[in-house]
Formats: C-alpha cells, sequence, structure tokens
C-alpha cells in the first residue's frame, strides 16, 4: 500500500482507536442472560490493541487469592495448545496461522488494517509447525525436558490419542501419527485422516477432541469471514463442529451457526460436549457476547443470520427467517470480544471447589474500549449446567501500560491436580495450584 493511501487510513485507526467507548461493564455480557443493547454497526471496526510486548523478568501472571502460579515452561514458539499423554508427558502446539493462499483476499485496505492490527498483537509470526513434549520427571512443577515430539506439521492445533495412534487437527487436514507410551520424539510421516476446510482460513484454527470411546473425531471449524461477507460458498462445513470417523475418513456437520468453536470439551457430570466460541465483531463494544454452551447433535446457534439465539443480524443479506427461528440459544455467555478460546472441565483433586467446573482461557479483545479478556476465569456448574458468576483464576496479562505481557489461550487439567495454561504471546506454559500455607 502506498504511503498516500496509508496516511488517510493510519488517521482512521487513530479515530476509531477512541472514537466509542463501551456504555456497559463488562460484567453485563456474562451469563445465561446477557444484555443485548442495540448495535452500532462500524465502518472501521474499533480497535484498542494491547501491542505484545512479552513479560520481563521476574513477572509473571496474578493468582487469584489462595492460588499461585508458576512457570511451568517457558522459551516456547506461540504455544497455543495443550494435551496430556498417559504418562503425564504434555504435549504443545507451537503454532500460528498458515500463509493466506494468492487471490484469497487479505488486500487493500481492509487487509492491511487487519495485517497491522494482528501484527501489534502478536499474531503474525511465521508459524513453528510444531508440538513439542515437556516432561517434568521430578514432580516438581517445572518440566526440565523440552523436545521437539512432531515437526513439519502445518499450523497444527488439537491434538488427541485414541489406543495407539494420535491424531493432530492442521489448518487443512486430521492427520494420525502412531504413538508409544513414553516418546519423547515421532518419526513416523503423518497420514491423513480426513481433510478440513482451509483455503482463506480467516479463522484457522482447528481444534479436536475424541469421543469417550473413541469411534468418534469431533473438529471445531471457524468461519471463513466476520459475517459471511467472502460468500457462503466459503463457509460449506464452516462455522461448526465437524464429526470424523477415525477408520474411514468420512465427515459430517455435527452442530452448525457456531461462528468459531475453539475449545471443547466433555462434561463430566452429564457427558455433553460443550464448546467455547467466538463471536462477531464490528457492531459495538457490548456485542456480540462469547460464549459456551453444550452441543445439541444437529442443533444450528445462529451464524450468521442471528446471534445469541434469534437476534437478527441485519447485515446479513438475503435474510433467512427460517434459519433464525431455527437458532438455538447458548447456554453461557463470556463476555463480549473476549476471545475465550480455551476450556476445560476441571475434574482434579488439588482444588476440589472447582471440581466438575469450566476452565475458560480469555485471550484478550483488541476491539474493545475499554478492553475485555486477558485473563482465565472458572465457571462453577452444579448438575451440569453453570450455577453462578465467573470468578478470576489468573490476571495481570496486561501491563500498566496496557501492553500484553501475555495472552491466556488453551487451558488443561493435569493429573497431578495442577492447571496449565498455555500463553502464545509469554511464549510459556504456566501453572496453576493451591498456594501453600505460609507462601
Amino acid at each position: 500500500m502506498s504511503a498516500r493511501r496509508i496516511l488517510p487510513v493510519l488517521a482512521l485507526l487513530a479515530l476509531c482507536g477512541c472514537e466509542t467507548e463501551s456504555a456497559l461493564p463488562e460484567t453485563a455480557g456474562f451469563g445465561a442472560d446477557p444484555q443485548l443493547p442495540e448495535p452500532r454497526p462500524q465502518r472501521v471496526p474499533m480497535v484498542k490493541i494491547a501491542p505484545a510486548v512479552g513479560w520481563p523478568q521476574g513477572r509473571t501472571p496474578i493468582p487469584a487469592e489462595g492460588l499461585a502460579v508458576n512457570a511451568f515452561a517457558t522459551g516456547l514458539d506461540h504455544p497455543r495448545w495443550l494435551y496430556e499423554l498417559p504418562n503425564g508427558d504434555v504435549l504443545v502446539a507451537e503454532t500460528n496461522a498458515p500463509p493466506k493462499p494468492e487471490g484469497s483476499g487479505g488486500g487493500g485496505i481492509r487487509g492491511w488494517f487487519e495485517r497491522r492490527i494482528m501484527g501489534k498483537a502478536g499474531a503474525r509470526a511465521p508459524s513453528a509447525n510444531r508440538i513439542s513434549l515437556l516432561r517434568d520427571a521430578d514432580g516438581d512443577g517445572t518440566a526440565e525436558t523440552k523436545t521437539v515430539f512432531l515437526s513439519g506439521l502445518t499450523s497444527p492445533f488439537g491434538m488427541a490419542l485414541v489406543g495407539e495412534r494420535l491424531f493432530i487437527a492442521n489448518a487443512d487436514a486430521v492427520v494420525a501419527v502412531p504413538y508409544q507410551t513414553g516418546q519423547t520424539r515421532i518419526t513416523a510421516a503423518p497420514v491423513k485422516v480426513a481433510d478440513l476446510p482451509a483455503g482463506r482460513n480467516h479463522h484457522w484454527t482447528k481444534s479436536l477432541v475424541a469421543s469417550p470411546d473413541g469411534s468418534k473425531l469431533y473438529v471445531g471449524v471457524g468461519s471463513n469471514s466476520n459475517v459471511g461477507e467472502n460468500g457462503l460458498d466459503e463457509e460449506v462445513d464452516r462455522a461448526a463442529v465437524l464429526e470424523i470417523d477415525p477408520a474411514t475418513g468420512a465427515r459430517r456437520v455435527f452442530a452448525s451457526g457456531l461462528r468459531n468453536p475453539v475449545g471443547m470439551a466433555w462434561n463430566p457430570e452429564d457427558g455433553r460436549l460443550w464448546v467455547s466460541v467466538n463471536e462477531r465483531d464490528e457492531i459495538g463494544d457490548d456485542l456480540v457476547p462469547d460464549y459456551m454452551t453444550s452441543v445439541t447433535p444437529g442443533g444450528f446457534y445462529g451464524w450468521p443470520w442471528s446471534y445469541y439465539g434469534q437476534t437478527v443480524d441485519a447485515r446479513v443479506q438475503p435474510p433467512r427467517p427460517d434459519m433464525v427461528a431455527k437458532a438455538v440459544k447458548p447456554d453461557y455467555a463470556l463476555g463480549s470480544h473476549t476471545a475465550s478460546l480455551g476450556l476445560t472441565f476441571y475434574t482434579g483433586s488439588l482444588m476440589p471447589r472447582w471440581r466438575n467446573g469450566a476452565v475458560v482461557g480469555q485471550h484478550g479483545s483488541w476491539n474493545r474500549n475499554p478492553p475485555a479478556g486477558y485473563k482465565v476465569i472458572f465457571v462453577p456448574f452444579s448438575g451440569g449446567r453453570p450455577s453462578g458468576p465467573p470468578q478470576d483464576v489468573l490476571t495481570g496479562f496486561r501491563n500498566e501500560q496496557g501492553q500484553a505481557m501475555g495472552r491466556p489461550v488453551g487451558v488443561l487439567g493435569v493429573r497431578s491436580g495442577a492447571l496449565l495454561i498455555a500463553d502464545d504471546v509469554g511464549n510459556a506454559v504456566w501453572r496453576v495450584t493451591p498456594r501453600a500455607s505460609g507462601q
């Protein structure tokens, strides 16, 4: 883009960063019935970036009262997702967005604008395309072993072990490799199990969980746009959770209308699949709340024609009242623009007050004033349903200047009872445990 064209855009960026401010507190966008104000369409998205700077020496996130935090592993390259193997080894996907295919968009003012935002937020570095293995053999809470477990992948994200096959969700396909307990490196070439929607990959992460019996895989695939502006032909099998048969590679849409389903986990109390979903932008600081919800097989959750149930998004043309009428209202809102990515149900015994509740990693907003997210929260559950307001677990990811020292993504309760959090700006994995008496 020429300097002649950049100058007006820079002026617009400066303007849109301060022309509006949320009219509601962040808490108004949480719970089973969040406040949904009138939309305020934006010609240019609100920009309130927390520039990525990393953690200074000796500084960590701030744990809630009664908790302690330490670095389980550092020196990673954009760690996003975590998975624990049967022997306690932890896999971490070091990954970032794949390159955009030529001619797939991203040009012009909007493309320049998006690249600038993502670069300042720490999301434009080339992907390491690997999974590393972290091992804490002596049980002191710090991984003394860090090895490259599997490399040469394509923006890997979700992982699931079924028997002796480890499945990995790349940005464009589910692949599998053989695994034996205790291995620290995989040398076998990955074998493709099923293709996944790719192309421009506006949302590139592909989360993955296996059914409890291992007979099915479930993959979260985000939309290829904000609200269908690239055409619905690009949205086939997107904004959906896909069900895949690992034996044949056959796939079907399990649930749809989920703009960007990322974290997925099985509810330990009722066995239902839950997912955290990032909602749409450009209609105000207080719209639309991200959410987590149980997933009904065959259910439709509104995107792009409606949000939070049957609230119509008038930007999407032509309207589809028939689809709006089918839209399922999500179970629990997680705040507007919080970028709630990680989701896990805590089943350990180390922190019993969390048992069977949900832990959520909120990556943080880039387009809300004031910023939202940038923390890890806990939502209590009872009888398989959310039963109270969110509680902070880790905060302090932004410094006094509003810069992002870290941004939490994947969350994982491990067999020891500790909670691990992947931090893709801090390039670390944090470990949360109860605070020892006297600390």
